[in-house]
């Protein structure tokens, strides 16, 4: 009898950027006494199907762009006798999705930090049911990973996680409905516990993979002061105060992690929250810019960014305060126009960003981009599949997603936002870009590691160019295992948790 945690992936590297944390905090909620889990990540491997067999339990977790080979691997699975339990993003949003696609005996939506155990008591009796609600769990409760199963070599950076939950609603992300909008912070000594293990392994790059890092604005705290009642107030004061307290211990680990993470623009105007954050060793992160025009940003209900010479003012601020951005662009708004890639790439390089990710507009499940979407493709099919359920057709048969746009053609978005990756991972720009660098050395991982970015990720929304997405993997193959190499410390099996 073993438990096996899958996650999904067309595409194997034979490394990874980032631990996908998930495996290793349901690891982490299995009971000791039922042996050690078996992990596969299909990013570096895929899995050997033929060595499942009757007794044996699958966990696949899946949200939607890996949700269809997340289905060939549970009807494989279901196949040779063995369990299979669903999760994940899309799996709550779409349980009944895990029982027609996927062989599903079980679906488990929400949290699984609690509920697993729960579910793996009623599978050892035999009275597995058929869901389980998992809800949203409080952080006091989240289960605790295990990272001694991490493998040695396989990932450049680890994965820790400070904070559930987003205050904002973009209307292009589901964070705000399926986590809740309302923070649920990790205990500070719970969060430096977690690093220290990952660098007691030799892992100093380290992902604070948050939906939001900055969960409350000076703005957000000065509109509630404005109120009779001082109870929002009081909450908010103390979101803050929690944050300053973890960015403190944080501060005593040593001074050789580079901790990144994802956050909202706000930050800009914060510099004691910069500031402390430096002190930290956050070193850098994502910062969704989205489109570099008003009326995008209120297209998308993202009206607190900023735009033009503001835009360029605020990114700065991040840089002067020692965190690199990598910045986020979608393209595909209604407001986009011929000019808008060009224009993007030299904000991006103006507003001296670290790295940049462009993407084409796609309408996730669970937005409200999504919602509105689907109704203008109402009874449309692709091989007998409806259009609105993409992630179920093979990546090359797949649609242009993006809404329709009177200023550009489908084929004008491709050519576009592909253009516009070339231009700025051009050798020219990274060059130029890695001048941030105070060493020679530095600036070669710099400089591999934007080649590596751009062709993990450059290929996506292109799911007509499968002969481009092919020559892309093939670089990134070649490029990873040296560049993994490069961001690998030497292990501080001693090192302890500072109080």
């Amino acid at each position: 009898m073993s438990i096996y945690f899958v996650n999904p992936s067309d595409v194997s590297f034979g490394t990874a950027v980032i631990a996908c944390r998930w495996l290793y905090v349901l690891a982490g909620a299995t009971p000791r006494e039922l042996g050690t889990p078996i992990i596969v990540d299909e990013t570096i491997d895929q899995i050997e199907v033929e060595r499942l067999g009757p007794g044996d339990l699958v966990g696949i977790g899946i949200h939607t762009l890996n949700a269809r080979r997340g289905y060939e691997v549970g009807r494989a699975a279901r196949a040779r006798g063995a369990a299979v339990v669903f999760g994940g993003i899309h799996a709550t949003l779409y349980p009944e999705e895990s029982f027609e696609r996927g062989g599903a005996h079980t679906v488990v939506s929400g949290d699984g930090d609690l509920v697993w155990p729960q579910m793996l008591a009623d599978w050892q009796r035999g009275e597995l049911q058929r869901t389980y609600i998992g809800g949203r769990v409080e952080a006091d409760e989240f289960a605790a990973p295990r990272w001694d199963l991490l493998p040695t070599g396989q990932y450049m950076w680890g994965a820790v996680q400070t904070v559930r939950g987003c205050p904002k609603h973009c209307s292009f992300c589901s964070v705000w409905r399926t986590d809740g909008q309302r923070p649920r912070l990790v205990p500070a000594r719970t969060v430096a516990r977690e690093i220290v293990e990952l660098r007691r392994k030799g892992i100093n790059f380290i992902l604070l993979s948050d939906d939001n890092f900055y969960p409350v604005t000076l703005q957000d705290i000065d509109v509630a002061r404005r109120r009779s009642d001082p109870t929002l107030l009081n909450q908010l004061e103390a979101i803050r105060r929690e944050r300053f307290e973890l960015l403190e211990l944080l501060s005593k680990l040593p001074d050789d992690l580079v901790l990144l993470t994802q956050i909202t623009m706000e930050a800009a105007e914060d510099p004691e929250y910069l500031t402390a954050m430096r002190r930290a060793h956050i070193r850098g992160g994502l910062i969704g810019i989205e489109t570099i025009t008003d009326a995008g940003l209120s297209a998308i209900y993202k009206g607190f960014n900023s735009t033009g010479g503001q835009l360029v003012d605020r990114l700065r601020r991040f840089s002067e305060h020692g965190f690199h951005v990598l910045g986020s662009f979608i393209f595909g708004l209604p407001t986009d126009g011929p000019e808008t890639f060009g224009a993007t790439a030299e904000l991006a390089q103006r507003a001296n960003l670290a790295a940049a990710q462009f993407v084409l507009m796609t309408p996730f499940p669970g937005t409200v981009d999504f919602d509105r979407w689907e109704k203008t493709v109402h009874g449309e099919t692709i091989d007998g599949i409806p259009v609105s359920r993409y992630w179920l057709l093979p990546p090359h048969r797949r649609p242009c997603l993006t809404p329709p746009n009177s200023l550009l053609s489908v084929e004008a978005l491709r050519e576009g936002l592909q253009r516009t990756w070339t231009q700025y991972y051009s050798l020219r720009m990274v060059w130029e870009r890695s001048r941030r660098a105070r060493k020679i050395w530095e600036r070669v991982v710099f400089i591999l590691a934007s080649k590596l970015y751009r062709q993990m990720y450059a290929r996506t929304g292109i799911s007509a160019d499968s002969a481009r997405a092919s020559r892309a993997r093939g670089w990134a193959r070649w490029i990873a295992k040296p560049c993994r190499r490069l961001f690998q410390a030497a292990p501080m099996p001693n090192l302890q948790v500072p109080s």
